[in-house]
C-alpha cells in the first residue's frame, strides 16, 4: 500500500472512529462502553503483537547490515569522523529539546486513561530502575534469550559485534554469503514491516472508537493540543539547527534553505525521506558541495541524522507516560533518552520507523504499549512535519562537513561533472537509500 492510500484510509479510520466512539459514548452507560471497549482492543492487541514480532529480527538485520556498509567507507575516516560528530551532537539535542518542551507543555495531562491490566514481561521495569541494573541489562547472556524477549539494547550489543566482525571479514574478502544474507533479510523485513503498517488503519480506527467510547470526544482537543504543541518544538528546532549552520557556513545557511525548499515541501507532503531523497542531492549540486561528500554524508545521515524523528520520539514517549499519569523521574528519563540514543540508530530507513523505536522503548521501560496507538492515529500529521525536519537537517550537517572539508562551493560544479556517480562504494551506498 503506498503512502497516499494509506493516508487516505488512516483519516478515513480517525474519523469513522471517532463517529462511532462518539456514538458509543453517548448511548451508553459506563459498563456498557467499558466492555464495547474490550471488543476493539482485540483488534488493537493484535497491531501491538504485529508491532513487536518484526522490532528484534528488524534491528539485528538492519544494524548490521549498516555497519558493513561503514565498513566499506573506511577510506574516507575524516569526512565518517566529522559526519558521525556531528550526527551524535544533533541527535542529543532534538532528544534534549523534546524531552524538555515535553516536560514543560505535558501535552499528555489530564487524558487519565487508565492502564491495561494485562502488562507483558519484556524487559526492565522502570520504577526500580538504577544506572546499575540498567547498564548491566544491556549485555546479553544469550543471543537467543534476547531475540525472545525482544531486548532490544542486548540485540544491538550483539548486533555490533556480529556486524563489525562481518565488516571485517567481508573487506577481507570482498562479498560473503553472509552479508548478502543479511541484504536479503533487510529487504525481507522491510516488506514485512510494510504488511504490518498496511492493517494501520483498522488498528486506528479500533484504537480511536475504543479511547472515545470510554473517555468521550474531548480526546480530540487533547489531540489538536499534541500536535500544535509538537510543532512548536520543530519551529525551534529548525532555530537551532539554522543558528548552528551559520556559525559554520554564515550567511551561506540561508542560501542553502532557499536551494533545499523545494525537497523539503516534497517532504513534507509525502511525509517520505525517499521520495525527497533524489530533489535534495539536485539541490545540493546546485548549492555546490561536492558529489563525493554528498553521495556519502547524505545516505549515512538518513540513517543516523533524523533529527525531526530524534525529537519526535521523545516528546511522544512522555505524552504516553503523561497520558496513563505515569511519573517518570529524571534519572528514568535520562536512561530513555540513551535508549532512543542507540535503538533509533538502526532503523531509520524503516517506514514508520519511529513507530517501531517507541514501540520497543515502551516495552523496555513497561509503559503502556497501548499508547503506540494514541500517537499513530495522528502519526501523518506528525510525520510531515519531522520529515521535512529530517531533510533540513541533513542538508545543514551535509553542507557544513564540506565547508569543514576545505571545499569551497564554487569551485564543486566542476567537480560534480566529472565525478562518475557508480564509480565508487560511497556512491553505491547511496542507491541503497
Amino acid at each position: 500500500m503506498n503512502q497516499k492510500k494509506l493516508l487516505k484510509y488512516i483519516l478515513i479510520a480517525m474519523i469513522s472512529g471517532v463517529l462511532v466512539g462518539w456514538v458509543c459514548h453517548s448511548n451508553l452507560n459506563t459498563i456498557q462502553a467499558t466492555e464495547i471497549s474490550s471488543y476493539f482492543k482485540i483488534v488493537t492487541d493484535v497491531f501491538l503483537r504485529l508491532i513487536k514480532m518484526i522490532i528484534a529480527p528488524l534491528v539485528f538485520a538492519t544494524i548490521v547490515s549498516g555497519l558493513v556498509s561503514m565498513g566499506k567507507s573506511s577510506s574516507l575516516g575524516s569526512i565518517t569522523l566529522k559526519a558521525m560528530s556531528w550526527f551524535i551532537g544533533a541527535s542529543l539535542l532534538s532528544l534534549l529539546l523534546g524531552m524538555s518542551l515535553a516536560n514543560f507543555f505535558q501535552p499528555g495531562a489530564g487524558m487519565n486513561l487508565t492502564i491495561p491490566k494485562q502488562a507483558i514481561d519484556v524487559g526492565v521495569s522502570a520504577s526500580g530502575l538504577s544506572l546499575q541494573t540498567f547498564i548491566t541489562h544491556i549485555f546479553p547472556r544469550s543471543f537467543a534469550e534476547a531475540m525472545a524477549n525482544n531486548e532490544i539494547l542486548q540485540i544491538l550489543v550483539f548486533s555490533i559485534f556480529f556486524g563489525s566482525a562481518l565488516a571485517y571479514v567481508q573487506h577481507e574478502n570482498e562479498a560473503t554469503v553472509i552479508g548478502r544474507i543479511i541484504d536479503e533479510l533487510c529487504r525481507v523485513m522491510f516488506r514485512i514491516t510494510d504488511y504490518v503498517m498496511a492493517f494501520a488503519p483498522v488498528a486506528v480506527f479500533a484504537a480511536i472508537a475504543s479511547a472515545i467510547t470510554v473517555q468521550g470526544p474531548r480526546l480530540i482537543l487533547d489531540y489538536s493540543i499534541f500536535i500544535g504543541e509538537f510543532y512548536i518544538g520543530l519551529l525551534i528546532l529548525w532555530m537551532i539547527l539554522i543558528s548552528f549552520g551559520y556559525i559554520f557556513l554564515k550567511k551561506d545557511v540561508f542560501r542553502l534553505m532557499r536551494v533545499v525548499r523545494e525537497p523539503t515541501i516534497l517532504a513534507f507532503a509525502t511525509a517520505s525521506s525517499e521520495s525527497a531523497y533524489p530533489k535534495t542531492m539536485e539541490a545540493l549540486d546546485k548549492f555546490g558541495i561536492p558529489k563525493r561528500i554528498t553521495s556519502f554524508v547524505l545516505p549515512l545521515g538518513y540513517s543516523f541524522n533524523l533529527d525531526g524523528s530524534m525529537m519526535y520520539m521523545a516528546f511522544a514517549v512522555l505524552f504516553i507516560a503523561q497520558a496513563y499519569n505515569i511519573d517518570l523521574s529524571w534519572t528514568q528519563q535520562a536512561l530513555i533518552l540513551v535508549t532512543l540514543m542507540i535503538t533509533s540508530k538502526g532503523i531509520a530507513g524503516v517506514s514508520r520507523a519511529s513507530i517501531v523505536v517507541i514501540a520497543s522503548t515502551l516495552a523496555m521501560f513497561k509503559l503502556p504499549e497501548a499508547g503506540i496507538l494514541l500517537i499513530l492515529a495522528i502519526d501523518q500529521f506528525l510525520d510531515m512535519g519531522r520529515t521535512a525536519t529530517n531533510v533540513i537537517g541533513n542538508s545543514i550537517a551535509t553542507a557544513v562537513i564540506a565547508r569543514t572539508e576545505g571545499d569551497k562551493y564554487e569551485h564543486a560544479e566542476q567537480e560534480n561533472e566529472v565525478i562518475d556517480s557508480n564509480a565508487t562504494p560511497v556512491n553505491r551506498l547511496a542507491d541503497n537509500y
